[in-house]
């Protein structure tokens, strides 16, 4: 709480020291390249800035304010299905200096002048991987459910689950797409909890699920994959259409049962949760989360 509230302070703080310069961020979350883009964009003459003396100026300034400007868009990251980040440094359980590593761990392109001279843009990437690990706390994954009652179940290489289109919302009378987040839980039709990120094996697994468009499962390869998707889950994925979405924001799919029972019944099909090689078919629309 205590960090909620300086953070809030030291906004509105830095808000009445630079309210003067016009210096913006847009940009978007790439969710399927797991990034961050953003740009920032000093009007030079909000700073009293001339050029050409003033560039070195102008990209210190640039440098100086951009922690400042996408600290609030990463706060606003959701998390999972109910918590942003934001909400976990307010509850304690992530800090802001993780926050301020995360952005300052950016990989900066150089910055590049406008076609009039009257503004200087720079271009920052966050690798969102970055805060999921750091929000990881275990060392050994948890194991799934198991079934009193095995399914047969080939040896899959991987899960793909599709939901790009508008779904059934568990507990309302409405249907939407599914988006996504950094930890979304897999559940079945009779609600038990598939997969969650305690699940996931951090020393194998460098993210959770990825996230993927429906054009990357029908491409003209052998197996009608992307090749990038085809390394994560294999030649032989078990493909499994979503029945709903759950959660206070929409991010976790629900399967059928029979399908997650395919998932749980083998020692194989359950070490594919542990190393992460689970695929979510989102609709393109949600893939990129413009900020601004």
């Amino acid at each position: 709480m205590k960090q909620g509230i300086l953070y809030c302070f030291f906004l509105f703080l830095a808000a009445g020291v630079y309210g003067e310069t016009a210096i913006d961020l847009t940009g978007s979350i790439e969710w399927d390249q797991m990034e961050i883009n953003v740009t920032v964009t000093l009007n030079l003459a909000s700073a009293g800035i001339h050029l050409p003396t003033g560039r070195s100026l102008a990209e210190g300034t640039i440098n100086d304010e951009y922690p400042r400007l996408v600290r609030p868009f990463l706060l606003s990251i959701p998390v999972d299905s109910s918590a942003t980040l934001g909400d976990l440094v307010n509850r304690g359980e992530f800090s802001l200096y993780r926050v301020e590593h995360a952005a300052l761990s950016a990989r900066k392109v150089p910055s590049s002048l406008s076609g009039n001279l009257a503004f200087l843009s720079a271009l920052y990437s966050i690798n969102l991987n970055i805060i999921s690990t750091g929000l990881i706390q275990h060392s050994s994954p948890t194991e799934p459910i198991r079934t009193l009652t095995p399914a047969p179940a080939p040896a899959y290489t991987g899960i793909i689950i599709i939901a790009n289109e508008a779904l059934p919302i568990h507990g309302r009378n409405t249907a939407t797409r599914s988006v996504p987040c950094i930890f979304p839980k897999i559940w079945d039709t009779n609600m038990n909890l598939i997969y969650e990120r305690n699940m996931m094996d951090p020393k194998i697994a460098h993210t959770m699920v990825r996230y993927v468009s429906p054009d990357s499962i029908f491409r003209p390869t052998p197996s009608g994959l992307d090749p990038e998707l085809a390394v994560l889950v294999g030649s032989n994925p078990l493909r499994i259409i979503a029945r709903g979405v759950f959660g206070i924001h929409p991010t976790d799919p629900i399967i059928d049962r029979e399908d997650a029972l395919l998932i749980i019944s083998s020692e194989n099909n359950r070490r594919l949760l542990r190393e992460g090689r689970v695929a979510i078919v989102l609709n393109e629309g949600v893939l990129k989360s413009p900020i601004n």
